[in-house]
Formats: C-alpha cells, sequence, structure tokens
C-alpha cells in the first residue's frame, strides 16, 4: 500500500505534484487507503501504468482510479506550477502555520504536506517565497532550526519530481541543527552538481542572510529598468578593464541617482559571475516595490 508520501514521490511533473497535494488535502484518506493492489497482468486485467501497483479503471483505461484523477488534474495545474516554488524543510519543528498533522493554515501557499514532526512540503507563487520567509522569521526567530531546501519544478523529461524529491530528502543532513539554514536551488540541473555552487558560494545560507539577498533583488528590480538590467549584465560580463571602465561610465550616467547609489554601495563590479548571477535569478523570485 502507498501511503501520501509514496504518492508524492509518483509525481512526474509539477502540475502532478500540485494535483496530488491537492487531493491529499481534499481528501485526506484516500490515498492513505487507497485500494486492493492489482492481480498480475492478464489479457484482461491490467496494472495502472502510472503506479504499477493499483489495477486500471477498466480495461480500455490506463490508469487507476487515484492516478487517474491526478493525471487529469495535473492537465489544468502544468502552467500554475511553472511559477511556483517548492520549500522542503527538515526542521527541529513544524511551523506554526501546521495544525493536527497534514492541516495548514496560509492564505499564501497553494499546497501543504507535514511528512513527520521534522519534515515538511510546501507549494508557494515563487514571489511569495520572500514574504512567507519574512513571517517563519517574524513567528519563530532563532527557535527554528535545520534546513530549507528551496527548489523549482520540473518538466519531467531531464529530471523529474520524483528524482527531486528523492535526492532533496537524501541531502537534508548535510548540516548540523544549530541554525535555521536554506539551499536555494534555482534550476533541476544543480541538483546533481551541489558542490560546485557551495564553493561558489551561492548555494546554502543562513536564513537571514538570504532574505538580505532577495530584499536586495526587490530593490534592485524597482531601481533598474528591464533594458537597464540586461544592459548592467552584459557590462558586468567584460573581461578587459579598460573596456568595461569606459562602457561603466556611459552606462551610469544614465541611471537615476538612487540606481547610480545602489550600485556604487554594492560594488558590484567586484562581484563574481556566480553571484551576478544569483541576484539576477533572485528578481524572478521578488515583486516590485
Amino acid at each position: 500500500m502507498l501511503t501520501p508520501y509514496d504518492w508524492l514521490r509518483q509525481s512526474r511533473t509539477g502540475g502532478e505534484l500540485l494535483a496530488t497535494l491537492q487531493l491529499l488535502a481534499a481528501y485526506p484518506d484516500i490515498l492513505a487507503v487507497g485500494e486492493d493492489v492489482g492481480t498480475p497482468p492478464s489479457a484482461l486485467h491490467g496494472l495502472c501504468e502510472r503506479c504499477g501497483i493499483y489495477p486500471r479503471r477498466a480495461p480500455h483505461n490506463r490508469y487507476c482510479d487515484v492516478c487517474g484523477v491526478i493525471v487529469n488534474d495535473a492537465r489544468n495545474l502544468g502552467q500554475v506550477a511553472r511559477y511556483v516554488t517548492l520549500i522542503w524543510g527538515y526542521v527541529n519543528k513544524l511551523p506554526r502555520q501546521f495544525h493536527a498533522g497534514h492541516g495548514f493554515k496560509d492564505a499564501h501557499i497553494l499546497g501543504a504536506y507535514a511528512h513527520d514532526d521534522q519534515h515538511f512540503l510546501l507549494v508557494a507563487p515563487r514571489r511569495e517565497l520572500k514574504v512567507w520567509l519574512q513571517e517563519l522569521l517574524l513567528y519563530h526567530g532563532p527557535d527554528l532550526k535545520g534546513l530549507l531546501q528551496i527548489f523549482p519544478t520540473t518538466g519531467g523529461k531531464a529530471v523529474s519530481m520524483r528524482d527531486m524529491l528523492c535526492r532533496i530528502h537524501y541531502l537534508e543532513t548535510r548540516f548540523p541543527m544549530d541554525c535555521l539554514r536554506v539551499r536555494f536551488i534555482s534550476a533541476p540541473h544543480q541538483i546533481f552538481h551541489l558542490h560546485e555552487y557551495d564553493r561558489a558560494g551561492v548555494l546554502t545560507f543562513e536564513v537571514s542572510e538570504f532574505v538580505n539577498f532577495l530584499e536586495m533583488a526587490a530593490i534592485f528590480r524597482t531601481l533598474l529598468r528591464p533594458e537597464e538590467q540586461n544592459a548592467l549584465r552584459e557590462l558586468l560580463k567584460i573581461e578587459d578593464d579598460h573596456e568595461a571602465q569606459f562602457f561603466w561610465g556611459r552606462f551610469v550616467g544614465q541611471l537615476s541617482a538612487e540606481a547610480k547609489d545602489m550600485l556604487n554601495a554594492w560594488k558590484i563590479r567586484r562581484w563574481t559571475q556566480p553571484q551576478i548571477k544569483l541576484l539576477y535569478t533572485l528578481a524572478e523570485y521578488v515583486t516590485y516595490y
């Protein structure tokens, strides 16, 4: 029999994961109880093509009852899943929004699952991430410790949600539980190259430090117009110092006083390329002021 967590790990795409979480919230017993395991495949009977455990609805159907609902709902949730972020928490205690097992109360959250007293999974709109983290710090402060792994959904081609969830769960105990840390994975392929991003200093942060980076990204997005952001990114790729200095003078001459002060205070020209890429990535996770 599959548990709710097993059903989550059956998800191939972000849409299927969202559909599973919504089904779990609406009918908390349906995934836990399920039905009798299917009989061995024969000319008249077959197993579900998705889970491979439960019988199909009918000989001409491809899926069992639960998988059929999930796959059908996932078609409507695929577009939504492209603009959400996932948070897998391994902490000393569950956040206050969780109540009595799987219950969760937060208007910003699209889906939630409490695996046990120390593990949870949240799905939130990408641009609500900073708000959720700020509320978490406000209510829990230094009492909450552990690791929050933030990662995107996938389309199920090169890397499936099943692969992501299993890998994320495997990597959760790399740090002592002495404070609350954030591991930010912006693309599915990064999950297999974490050491490279850790060495560059753009993967794991203390939670307050990561919230500060999100705040910087919000200011950056507010003070620079999109075409100015693109021009700055190209300018920061120039390796020749004399050429970069020449274009930098022309570039800042077109900026507002606030934007100039921001870039000078940050000393952004001294940043490494991974740090610059992180800033531009986080700009997609915040809203304008």
